[in-house]
């Protein structure tokens, strides 16, 4: 079984951290975009459909006739919402460093024409608070099914200290409605303060997948498959951005481990 941990040293530019195709990830390519104020990352989505997801800071976003004068807002992914930028396959795009910005950039490829290039505002996600006890945690949804995307289902998750979260462990490996939808996920982690760390697990009862990790600020796991709880170390604010693909249909809409099922 591969490694499904992956570390990235963020330098200003585009930082890849998996290639479409890398550990199983068949319709999700990910990176990170680090962006002093003033310079600009461009390019154009061609066989992809594109969700970038502010991480903090503003830019300036364009293409042929479109242009969005300010994207983003917060100082860091701990102060506040996400502005989320979606573009959809064959568009050049041009986005400014308004101010030092970073970004995550999400990529499916894509089939059809999507949604046009629309900003979701921080106004336009919904939060909702899930679990209890010490695996409570808030969820940010920034593009759900509604959206016409084909692929995406995108929020960020918030874990208050020490508490775990993906809980009980869940998987959505299986179309199986009304009670699995198959998706594959994407986590990029960030600490508050910096220095943090947290546990991620990825298994599947078969054992044929059994991997921990210990993730810190700026490490992503790539979870093709399996069940994938996750938890934080006292004393330190966990975020992670949760990207979701599916092929066929997309949701909240996950199974539990059966052995713990019962905790909820």
């Amino acid at each position: 079984m591969p490694n499904l941990l992956i570390h990235t040293d963020v330098k200003q530019g585009y930082n890849p951290v998996f290639a479409l195709g890398e550990y199983n990830m068949v319709l999700t390519r990910f990176g990170i975009v680090q962006l002093t104020q003033g310079t600009s990352w461009s390019g154009n989505t061609g066989d992809f459909e594109m969700a970038i997801v502010t991480l903090g800071g503003k830019f300036a976003a364009a293409g042929d006739n479109w242009e969005f004068a300010e994207v983003g807002g917060r100082k860091d992914v701990f102060s506040g919402k996400p502005h989320t930028l979606y573009l959809p396959r064959n568009t050049k795009f041009t986005l400014t460093a308004l101010t030092d910005c970073d970004f995550a950039v999400n990529e499916s490829p894509a089939t059809r024409d999507t949604a046009r290039p629309t900003v979701i505002t921080p106004e336009m996600t919904r939060t909702i608070s899930i679990g209890r006890d010490n695996f409570t945690r808030a969820a940010t949804i920034m593009l759900d099914e509604k959206f016409d995307s084909e692929h995406f289902y995108i929020g960020e998750g918030m874990i208050p200290s020490g508490n775990w979260s993906g809980y009980p462990p869940h998987r959505h490996d299986f179309d199986d409605l009304p009670g699995e939808i198959d998706m594959e996920e994407t986590y990029f982690y960030r600490f508050d303060p910096q220095q943090g760390f947290g546990i991620q697990k990825v298994y599947k009862t078969d054992g044929s997948i059994d991997e921990t990790y210990t993730v810190k600020n700026n490490d992503t796991v790539a979870i093709a498959e399996g069940y994938h709880p996750l938890c934080g170390a006292p004393g330190y604010q966990m975020y992670y951005l949760w990207t979701m693909c599916g092929k066929v249909n997309r949701g909240l809409i996950s199974a539990k481990d059966p052995a713990h099922d019962w905790v909820k």
